[in-house]
């Protein structure tokens, strides 16, 4: 399956959010809770607009767009 590049982006950029959470307590894990909510809903979006336009399942899209992630780079929580 044919990833664009901006779905990797984008599931990238939510995966660095998520990540920044570590070690964080009180009102800056809540500030960047929702950074990371933000940005995988930003993911999710595109995710589900892509797989609507391609015909495929927006979970096999999902799953390519993760698997790419992981390949094109090491866990940013890691």
């Amino acid at each position: 399956m044919d990833i664009p590049q901006d779905l990797i982006l984008l599931e990238r950029a939510a995966e660095e959010q998520r990540a920044r959470l570590a070690g964080l307590d009180g009102e800056e894990f809540d500030l960047q809770h929702r950074a990371w909510q933000e940005a995988a809903q930003a993911a999710q979006a595109a995710i589900a607009d892509h797989a609507t336009v391609s015909g495929q399942s927006a979970e096999a899209v999902e799953s390519a767009v993760k698997r790419a992630v992981r390949e094109t780079e090491e866990d940013p929580a890691g």
